[in-house]
């Protein structure tokens, strides 16, 4: 089969005001990135304000491996067999990060005949919002520092800044820096860092915003550290938040592109889900609800990371009413749970994918937690057996999920038919949704009920220092805010070694901040770090680019 850029770059794509057409916009409602992309302006979002919301449905999955789950190409083509079906389906992405792009996951705009397009432009700088947003977040850490070496007005104390630096990039060598060298010219010497931009408090806020006035709110409540006498100190006080909030006055709108069958699809924000909260911009979800029967979207990572988030974090400050699940898993990735190595995938082995169901069989259980009826998607790849989706079919019966084979990643929206009518009699359903905690418990109480209910942990251990940190953030007002976790993907537990369905462990906290301007606190857990590295041979040695500008080797 042909290569997914190979596949994107054959594919016959309508000018995008064929694309708003076909959901109600009008041409003064966009703006135009060339004859392919365009931004919704927020005129036509207030303007859909009063009309009725289509059901919402999340597409989430098992713990990913390095077999591969499929849960953007999932929900593209979803998205397309529905359309096919004549349920009015509008799907709603997040934009992808360079770093994955030049690294070794990939990029987020589906794959196959399964797939949002232009898919360069969309893996790569599309219509510049990771720039924006990386341009926002320096400005800010440029006039933290820049306050301090100017008489530091706010007693701001250097050794206790939590601001760090962002670029769009997996880059190892600047997780710990030291900036300011060079003398007194150059400002005051301290340890310093960068994150990777998708792990930005920016983005998250930007996700999380309901128009641009709440975006300028939100920047100006960031905490970018302490004075020496313990008070926070926001970008309000530095007086940037408002020129922040200008950087961003078009990253905030949502953009508009389509899949390869010519459906509309929203791609707008990009926090990763292990390390941010992993959920598309709410704006650009809420406006795809105005537009359709049917809105799609998903969340990053296994459901105990991208789906909890979106459900604890994301439903709660949108006030989003999901109606059904889709849970996502390969025969391969549950073997792969189940022990078996990476080259012997092929085989039928039903006593590995006997023990790597359990990981599955937890993320079910997790999702009934939220009161959602679900689906559980196989996406199929051509050496799955009928003895094996037969076990899996089993497991599934006994815990209330029906079981639906997808084919979107060979065949289009096609290959999802038999999925789409899964969705459509989970929606029949009755949803009663519900998040896990309430806000106003105690912070530690939260992550107990994160860990022990969601991870299948026995508890939480910390250090006496982040008790400490707890108690402060508890007393200066941020205890009420949910709790986003960042712990590695690769587990249910926070030691990516442990596969399958981890039990009697414990999960270590290791620090926790609070994002004020997002609206909750990071917990940060095992020994997660917010800026990736590159593999040993990354991506980016397989992409090139032709004299004529044609991009080859991306995916």
């Amino acid at each position: 089969m042909k290569s997914d850029i190979q596949i994107a770059q054959e594919a016959k794509m309508e000018h995008i005001q064929k694309i708003a057409d076909k959901v109600g916009l009008k041409p003064e409602d966009i703006e135009l990135y060339g004859d392919y992309k365009a931004k919704v302006k927020f005129e036509a979002i207030k303007r859909l304000e009063d009309a009725p919301d289509a059901k919402l449905v999340l597409v989430t999955a098992i713990t990913p491996t390095p077999a591969g789950e499929g849960k953007s190409t999932t929900t593209v083509g979803l998205g397309e067999a529905l359309n096919k079906m004549g349920k009015k389906t509008v799907i709603a992405l997040r934009e992808p990060s360079l770093g994955p792009c030049f690294g070794i996951k990939g990029g987020a705009a589906g794959g196959g005949y399964a797939q949002v397009v232009p898919m360069e432009d969309i893996n790569l700088h599309f219509t510049g919002d990771m720039h924006a947003i990386s341009a926002a977040h320096n400005l800010l850490a440029a006039a933290l520092d820049n306050h301090i070496k100017q008489g530091n007005d706010l007693g701001i104390d250097p050794t206790r800044i939590s601001f760090k630096r962002v670029v769009d990039m997996n880059d190892r060598a600047l997780r710990d820096i030291v900036i300011a060298l060079g003398g007194p010219a150059n400002g005051l010497p301290r340890q310093d860092g960068f994150m990777i931009t998708v792990a930005s408090e920016i983005m998250a806020i930007l996700c999380l915003s309901q128009d641009l006035e709440d975006l300028k709110n939100r920047l100006g409540n960031i905490v970018v550290g302490s004075t020496f006498d313990r008070k926070p100190v926001t970008a309000k006080e530095l007086k940037v938040h408002g020129a922040m909030a200008a950087l961003l006055k078009d990253a905030v709108k949502p953009n508009l592109v389509q899949t390869l069958e010519n459906n509309p699809a929203f791609v707008h924000g990009g926090p990763f889900a292990n390390i941010a909260h992993g959920c598309n911009s709410l704006i650009a979800t809420k406006l795809a609800r105005k537009l359709g029967d049917i809105t799609l979207t998903e969340a990053g990572f296994g459901a105990d990371l991208g789906a909890e988030k979106f459900f604890d974090i994301k439903c709660r400050f949108g006030g989003l009413d999901p109606e059904a699940v889709v849970l996502v898993a390969t025969i391969r990735a549950l073997k792969m749970h189940g022990g078996v190595d990476k080259k012997e995938l092929e085989k039928e082995n039903l006593q590995a994918l006997e023990e790597g169901v359990e990981n599955l069989e937890k993320h079910i259980e997790n999702i009934k937690k939220f009161g959602l009826p679900l689906v559980v998607a196989i996406n199929r790849f051509p050496h799955d057996t009928e003895k094996e989706i037969e076990l899996i079919r089993a497991h599934c019966e006994k815990l209330g999920a029906e079981v639906a084979l997808s084919e979107v990643w060979a065949k289009g929206g096609e290959g999802g038919i038999e999925l789409g009518e899964a969705v459509l009699r989970a929606l029949d359903k009755e949803s009663n949704f519900k998040v896990l905690y309430e806000s106003d418990l105690p912070i530690i109480e939260k992550l107990e009920k994160i860990a022990t209910e969601i991870y299948g942990a026995d508890g939480v251990d910390m250090p006496k220092a982040v008790e400490n940190k707890i108690k402060k953030f508890e007393e200066q007002g941020y205890g009420n805010m949910p709790i986003c976790v960042a712990k590695t993907q690769a587990s249910l537990s926070d030691d990516p070694t442990l596969v399958g369905r981890p039990r009697n462990y414990r999960v270590s906290l290791r620090d926790i901040n609070v994002s004020a301007g997002a609206g909750f606190l990071v917990a940060l857990m095992g020994s997660i770090m917010v800026m990736p590295g590159l593999p040993k041979k990354p991506a980016a040695e397989g992409i090139d680019v032709d004299k004529d500008g044609k991009i080859s080797g991306l995916f």
